[in-house]
């Protein structure tokens, strides 16, 4: 690994040469997290090799788990306020029919194209199953895109995160070398389980804890501390939920969230307004350390098969797994071509990625690499349709 110095040298540079381009990101075909990961992709081994980062290091699986926690933890906060508004139906069902059939889809094609074994093939299609429309965040802040298709696509992305992480922790537990006797249901009891117990205990106890506004006038606690008190119960609820007997701490993480962002609203409210910056920074930083993963040599492994199978998750399986889910609702051909379309990898493929490699799985470099190419496609692909997109969209729905 690279030294202290340099790596914060870079990434103290990134940010700095990325706020002072933001404007100029806004208004190009690449997002700012895509300038991020084509940095850390030039700068690390795959181009210049000034930093190196150890896929199985320490260093990668304690960022990635760093990520994951805050990213968790943002979502699940998320869920209340749109979750609870008109056009829920919408959402739902691409959660929980689109993102099983798009894993589905994903584990045929690997098992067909790349001769993935069948768990391992699973695992990927869980990988690429979430969206995350940080890539296109143009997309669900453009007014010129209907409301209905703008909520759906930003509550979708917010969710199903969080909803595939069971399933790509429960494949992963089944390929690790030292569990070859994994039993599902072991493991539903005990990670999933504990995770929704302690989840919900930590997010019902920190929402007592905090002093309502108005309470306590006489010292009233800032906004400032209020976000910081939101972020010390994600790490404190990962943290308890680890310990003996060993739950699952990013479901409990993501449990807790929920359940605080609906009991205290002004809680979600401050850490909204006050921890976007450090979720944003925790974000650059996933970016750029997955691109400094990178290589040609790692991303094209598996040739044309795995091209293949990244090219039909994005014109294949999303596609026809929204079309499906979608199908006898009043939604119109156009917003449903747009939804399919707009459902890039971002964040919580590479956190999930990274997180495999630290379990030493035997396929897990191989899983990595493809994961990462479609992540990778993504960020050019859904970067160069992201403006055109939102302008044929919003052309459609004026004519309408």
């Amino acid at each position: 690994m690279s030294s202290f110095q340099t790596d914060a040298a870079v990434l103290g540079g990134l940010l700095v040469l990325g706020s002072l381009l933001s404007g100029l990101a806004r208004r190009s075909i690449l997002s700012l997290a895509a300038l991020f990961v084509l940095a850390g992709f030039v700068l690390g081994q795959g181009v210049l090799g000034a930093v190196h980062f150890r896929s199985d290091s320490g260093f990668v699986a304690d960022l990635a788990t760093v990520a994951l926690i805050v990213i968790l933890f943002r979502d699940g906060l998320e869920v209340e306020g749109e979750l609870l508004q008109r056009h829920w139906q919408l959402p739902l069902r691409k959660l929980v029919i689109a993102m099983p059939i798009t894993a589905v889809i994903v584990a045929l094609l690997a098992r067909a194209l790349i001769g993935l074994g069948w768990t391992e093939a699973f695992l990927l299609g869980a990988l690429l199953s979430p969206t995350d429309p940080v890539l296109s965040s143009g997309v669900v802040t453009d007014p010129r895109v209907p409301r209905i298709v703008r909520h759906s696509l930003n509550l979708e992305s917010g969710l199903n995160d969080g909803l595939a992480l069971p399933a790509v922790l429960a494949f992963a537990a089944a390929l690790e070398p030292d569990h070859g006797h994994f039993v599902w249901w072991h493991f539903v009891l005990q990670d999933v389980g504990l995770g929704l117990a302690f989840g919900l205990v930590c997010g019902v106890v920190g929402s007592l804890l905090m002093p309502r506004a108005g309470e306590h006038a006489d010292r009233p606690i800032p906004a400032h501390q209020r976000a910081l008190y939101g972020l010390g119960l994600a790490f404190a609820t990962y943290g308890l939920t680890v310990l003996p007997p060993h739950g699952n701490g990013f479901i409990a993480v993501f449990v807790a969230a929920i359940v605080l962002g609906n009991r205290r609203p002004d809680l979600r409210s401050c850490f909204a307004e006050r921890a976007e910056e450090l979720v944003e920074i925790v974000k650059l930083g996933i970016f750029t350390v997955f691109g400094a993963l990178l290589t040609i040599d790692g991303l094209f492994g598996d040739g044309w098969a795995a091209v293949a199978v990244v090219a039909a998750t994005f014109l294949i399986a999303r596609p026809l797994a929204v079309w499906i889910a979608l199908a006898g609702t009043r939604i119109g051909a156009v917003s449903k071509a747009f939804m399919a379309w707009f459902g890039p990898k971002g964040v919580a493929t590479m956190a999930f990625s990274l997180l495999i490699l630290s379990r030493h799985i035997h396929s897990g470099q191989r899983i990595f690499n493809i994961a990462a190419l479609a992540v990778f496609a993504s960020i050019l692909v859904h970067g160069v349709t992201d403006t055109p997109g939102t302008r044929w969209i919003g052309r459609r729905a004026q004519e309408a």
